[in-house]
């Protein structure tokens, strides 16, 4: 039988919990760097809740795939600027596909290629893969240990149910979006508009 805890070395419910943690504090760290950048408060995120869930698929993702390579520091930074900037690409594309627009900018930065992707932000993403076998993964299994006994298992099921269902209205109304400025601009060209 399929036990995904024998891949991962993680109970599902606990990886559930990281990931939402996570994604918490990836929120938090997003609306504070935009908020300083833009001088107003700004929530981040594609759901409505707070939760930026490409840092808890970012974090996890690099922590179960470098694995193996966990011990070798440098090896582990270029690992992590590379795929991070790959999986960063990929999301962007299939962001402009489904949604027709970026969350993300970078065209007022060095060395960007199409404001999709930044050199900046390539290095960044091999300081936090480091980051995330020397700091971050540790202290995050020691604060979901504090609970994760008593009510982690009935967090995990809550969240994600919750979770889920702001993704899936956030999904259809920014997909939506997408659809009515399609429309929009292929009335446009044909010569009328309907608002």
């Amino acid at each position: 039988m399929f036990n995904i805890s024998d891949i991962m070395g993680m109970d599902i419910y606990f990886f559930l919990n990281c990931f939402f943690v996570y994604s918490f504090l990836g929120w938090v760290f997003e609306c504070i760097v935009i908020s300083i950048q833009d001088k107003t408060l700004v929530n981040r995120g594609f759901v409505h809740g707070p939760f930026c869930t490409i840092y808890g698929m970012g974090a996890l993702g690099v922590y179960f795939l470098f694995r193996p390579i966990s011990d070798h520091k440098v090896l582990l930074f270029f690992c992590g600027c590379v795929i991070a900037t790959l999986f960063e690409y990929l999301v962007a594309k299939l962001m402009l596909k489904l949604f027709g627009e970026l969350w993300w900018n970078y065209d007022n930065k060095k060395f960007n290629y199409k404001g999709i992707l930044c050199l900046e932000s390539t290095l960044c993403w091999g300081l936090m893969t480091t980051l995330t076998f020397v700091l971050f993964q540790p202290m995050i299994e020691n604060f979901v240990d504090i609970y994760f006994a008593s009510f982690g298992k009935i967090i995990a099921i809550v969240v994600l149910l919750i979770y889920t269902a702001d993704f899936a209205t956030s999904f259809k109304k920014a997909y939506g979006a997408k659809h009515h400025t399609d429309i929009e601009k292929e009335q446009v060209t044909e010569g009328y508009i309907i608002k």
